[in-house]
């Protein structure tokens, strides 16, 4: 739980979280600023993303991402956000690849606990940026809406 607090103190401008109409949480993203000061670069790093599956294929992670994004690029400078996702994961992988431009840097042999491989991804902002990362705060699918709020 400390990890959570820690995040939520200190880049509360990178925690996002949707909500349906009743108030329900239907999805997050947690991210962060990385503190290495070995790179010689600033960038972001997805920790989290969820989404209830009744509320999936709807925009909700999308809106979520890039409104992190957006944060992480204009508030906090980052060249580039990177993320970790189970290379079985392929619904994931289209998302970050296809959706929001991510690109694979390298794969890390036995990230996850059950011994499983991870794609390191990243996406660029700014000159480093092939395709434009919009700052998407609301979603509207058919008749429902879902709004993206800052927590």
């Amino acid at each position: 739980m400390k990890y959570y607090f820690y995040h939520l103190l200190s880049w509360p401008q990178l925690l996002w979280v949707a909500e349906d109409f009743d108030g329900k949480i239907v999805g997050y993203v947690l991210a962060k600023m990385e503190e290495n000061e070995e790179s010689t670069s600033k960038h972001g790093h997805i920790t989290s993303l969820s989404v209830l599956r009744t509320h999936r294929k709807r925009g909700i992670a999308t809106a979520l991402m890039r409104r992190s994004q957006y944060e992480m690029e204009h508030v906090f400078q980052a060249e580039y956000v990177s993320l970790h996702v189970r290379q079985s994961n392929r619904a994931a992988f289209h998302l970050y690849s296809q959706t929001l431009q991510y690109e694979v840097n390298d794969i890390e042999k036995g990230y996850y606990a059950d011994g499983e491989d991870a794609y390191d991804m990243r996406c660029y902002f700014g000159k480093h940026r092939k395709k434009p990362v919009s700052s998407v705060a609301e979603i509207t699918q058919g008749s429902e809406q879902t709004q993206i709020t800052a927590s």
